[in-house]
């Protein structure tokens, strides 16, 4: 058999268990960061892949949560903080098991919610329609669903994108919109990472047929001020006595 035909093996990388290196469905020269309309179809890039799953976190979302990292993602975004699982088959496979272990998690009345990360999750719609089907039985409405997104809430909504992309929309409660953009990187942001990105409130925006915005906004620069003031006003007053 000559060079030409003979079938070359696949490295397998375990991004979740620490290795290093670019998973084979990650192409060397990267992809396009804005795609067009449907053309990232999550029922057909998924590998139903889940990088990593944490639980009783505080930072990512409101309240005590447990969180949900899914594999694969195309935008590549400069400095992405999870880069090790853009591939779509990082990780491991997800299982009933684990979907149960998540239902189990949620119980507790100290747990507020999930929150779907990744990777990006708008393109896990396999595993993450059917989590969140499952988690509005279970729970209703007591517990809630955030999720990060890549895509910006006008890419999701423009004609022509997959139906998918809304059907998971409709079964998430908050939605941090937008690529992470590096020149735009604020530490100081509330569950951002660059001043681009938004909290969106879900089902406000869905009913309003635009972005509204989470009204839980809370950026700590627009307490800075006042908090100096409130200091230097309470020094004042100590030494004036």
């Amino acid at each position: 058999m000559t060079d030409l035909h003979r079938t070359t093996e696949t490295t397998r990388h375990d991004f979740a268990a620490g290795e290093t290196g670019r998973g084979p469905s990650v192409p060397s020269g990267g992809l396009a960061n804005d795609p067009k309309a449907g053309q990232w179809d999550g029922r057909r890039m998924s590998k139903r892949m889940i990088a990593d799953y944490k639980t009783f976190i505080v930072t990512d979302g409101e309240g005590v949560r447990n969180s949900l990292y899914v594999s694969g993602c195309p935008f590549h975004c400069v400095d992405c903080f999870n880069a090790s699982i853009w591939d779509f088959q990082a990780g491991h496979e997800y299982t009933q098991a684990l979907e149960d272990r998540i239902i189990e998690d949620l119980k507790p009345d100290y747990v507020q919610g999930i929150t779907f990360l990744g990777g990006e999750p708008l393109l896990a719609t396999p595993v993450l329609i059917r989590l969140s089907r499952r988690i509005r039985r279970e729970f209703g409405h007591t517990k809630d669903i955030w999720s990060w997104t890549g895509y910006t809430w006008e890419e999701l909504m423009r004609p022509g994108e997959t139906p998918d992309k809304r059907e998971l929309l409709e079964l998430i409660d908050v939605l941090v919109d937008g690529r992470f953009i590096r020149t735009l990187k604020d530490s100081l942001l509330q569950f951002r990472g660059s001043s681009n990105q938004r909290i969106l409130d879900v089902p406000k925006s869905l009913a309003a047929g635009a972005p509204v915005i989470w009204a839980k906004l809370h950026d700590q620069e627009r307490d800075i001020p006042e908090i100096y003031l409130k200091d230097r006003e309470a020094g004042e007053g100590q030494q004036a006595s």
